[in-house]
């Protein structure tokens, strides 16, 4: 305290502006702090999403864990926000003396150019306001406000005129316009918007009703389930030709993902007992990585399980070149038929393996970097930068598997000449080592 004392200067100007500097120091302190907390809270929403994807499907309580830290999060980022009281800058990062601040640099929202725009012109007027002389115009500033136009349910009446032949008394009526449900009131932008709802937005039927109740709607429920199926039964032309084209893609991605199916008759086991577990499977085809003018497409199919027939049975008219895991299910599609042909030729997913070695992780950089090119582009970009690292990755291999087969080679060895008595002459020619692994060293002791 002396010592800071001793350093102060006695000119009444340099004391008010150390002054002037620490309260200003003090008014960043909660900034600071806010700023720490939302650290803390994202680095604790990053630990989450790793764990998660260390142990997999088998811990529901880290996904909970994982959407409270997102729910809290993004209430103090909110609070933040209501506290700072200046302008958001939309177009640029936020200035902060501190880089943690934000954890994530704000940006101007993105609308794409299909977005209706209105034009409001504000016109200062033909006159001058102080001498009364004619204005011209010299340029104009504008700026633009997203708004949005709210959802309003509409009734549209269709009134059918019915006129009468003044000369031969004949009835005309203009036929009734078709309906996407016959005998239902659901017009084609309401069915719309409650599939996009349910299926894309994951919003279940029974919050669509509460929100249909605000607009002045009240839909039931057994009303709402009725329109989804009779609308998936109309649309299904659309999706047969939407898997046909998907299919007939001369490149496919296969994967499929667990997901939880209600069973009714383990609905009397409790709760959480009535549920087992399907598969989804997805077939993608997207050009888009190598430049091409094909539009993307998904191909989901259900299986109560994972047999292999249900890989082997999806695309059973499709062929070109499969990527997927190294599911043994997908194994017949590569291999050979009778008259040597193959179905599809295998290009095998290395993204598993990524996620343990980061050698691979660099080739996907380097994927990265090239997506979109010209096919010449990737291929020169692979051969100067991928193939380096993929023929050292093969000799890391070889080495492994020659080391490995020598390992297994040797144990081998090892279980004959105990089987067959001659233990004493093997162990002269080929010293045992102690091995680690208790089973082993069970084995070795008997021996």
């Amino acid at each position: 305290m002396s010592d800071d004392a001793n350093i102060l200067s006695d000119n009444p100007t340099v004391l008010k502006a150390m002054i002037a500097a620490l309260q200003a120091e003090n008014a960043r302190m909660p900034a600071t702090l806010q700023a720490h907390e939302q650290l803390v809270q994202a680095l604790c929403l990053r630990i989450a999403k790793l764990q998660k994807q260390a142990f997999g499907k088998s811990s529901e309580k880290i996904e909970r864990e994982i959407a409270q830290l997102e729910l809290t999060l993004e209430d103090l980022l909110v609070a933040v926000a209501e506290q700072s009281g200046g302008p958001i800058k939309e177009d640029e990062p936020a200035e902060t003396d501190n880089p943690v601040a934000e954890p994530r640099p704000r940006r101007r929202p993105r609308v794409s150019d299909a977005t209706p725009r209105e034009r409001r012109e504000l016109d200062p007027g033909p006159c001058c306001p102080d001498c009364g002389g004619n204005l011209r115009v010299v340029a104009e500033d504008v700026s633009e406000l997203l708004d949005l136009v709210a959802a309003q349910m509409k009734v549209i009446q269709i009134a059918r005129v019915k006129k009468s032949c003044r000369r031969c008394e004949r009835m005309v009526q203009p036929a009734a316009p078709s309906r996407p449900i016959p005998g239902s009131m659901a017009g084609p932008g309401l069915l719309a918007q409650i599939l996009v709802s349910k299926f894309d937005d994951h919003l279940p039927l029974y919050r669509q009703h509460k929100i249909f109740a605000r607009m002045g709607a009240d839909i039931p429920d057994s009303t709402l389930l009725g329109w989804c199926g009779r609308a998936m039964k109309v649309l299904t032309p659309v999706i047969e030709r939407i898997e046909a084209e998907v299919m007939a893609a001369p490149i496919l991605h296969a994967d499929d993902t667990p997901i939880r199916v209600l069973e009714r008759s383990r609905r009397d086991r409790g709760f959480g007992k009535g549920v087992k577990q399907g598969r989804i499977w997805a077939y993608v085809s997207d050009q888009r990585p190598w430049a091409g003018t094909a539009p993307p497409g998904v191909v989901y199919r259900f299986s109560p399980d994972r047999k292999g027939e249900h890989p082997q049975h999806h695309p059973q008219d499709s062929g070109g070149i499969l990527q997927a895991d190294a599911y043994a299910g997908f194994n017949p599609l590569y291999a050979p038929r009778a008259d040597g042909s193959r179905q599809f030729r295998e290009a095998a997913c290395w993204a598993h393996l990524r996620r343990d070695l980061d050698r691979i992780g660099k080739l996907y950089d380097v994927e990265r970097e090239i997506a979109g090119q010209s096919a010449e582009l990737r291929k020169a970009a692979r051969q100067t930068h991928s193939r380096p690292m993929v023929d050292a990755f093969n000799r890391l291999l070889k080495k492994d598997f020659e080391r490995a087969t020598q390992r297994k080679s040797f144990w081998s060895q090892l279980i004959s000449a105990r089987k067959w008595g001659v233990f004493g002459k093997f162990e002269a020619d080929f010293p045992v080592p102690r091995p680690r692994c208790p089973v082993a060293r069970t084995f070795s002791a008997a021996c």
